[in-house]
């Protein structure tokens, strides 16, 4: 075999020099970063992804947007429905067709959106600023690589 061929890792080495396990490792720092700054303003990760979806696609359904934020349709509907008792979103009582009720922000949801989103940005550039610019673009290449790898 080419040794420029990257070998897996080997099972009975240390599984903290994995490629998923320093995914993970990555995944949760960053979740604990957000967490920190959205704490400040009132949000958790998931109601904060779902404004910056919800501004970026105006009218998702739960479905839709669950998807996007990585988390069920059942937790999907908890976050909607909190967004929705803070007056951030608004969501028709009843659905035109099916059971999708498309959401969309208040202005208040965009206001708060605003304001978080600089502190959030902040984490992401302080997380980006570790790896050289150079290689930020090969990463996100690497990033959706395996993503879709995985996804079978």
């Amino acid at each position: 075999m080419d040794e420029s061929t990257p070998q897996p890792p080997d099972p009975t080495a240390d599984v903290t020099r994995h490629v998923g396990y320093q995914l993970k490792r990555a995944q949760a720092a960053l979740r604990s970063a957000m967490d920190g700054v959205l704490r400040e303003h009132g949000l958790t990760v998931p109601q904060y992804s779902a404004l910056e979806m919800l501004a970026l696609r105006p009218g998702m359904s739960n479905a839709d947007l669950a998807r996007a934020t990585f988390v069920t349709r059942q937790s999907g509907n908890v976050v909607l429905r909190g967004l929705q008792e803070a007056g951030l979103i608004t969501r028709p009582a009843d659905s035109d067709h099916g059971r999708a009720r498309p959401a969309h922000l208040t202005e208040e949801g965009r206001a708060r959106l605003a304001l978080v989103q600089a502190a959030v940005y902040a984490v992401e550039e302080r997380m980006v600023r570790a790896v050289p610019q150079e290689r930020v673009t090969a990463l996100l290449a690497d990033l959706d690589s395996i993503a879709v790898a995985l996804k079978g």
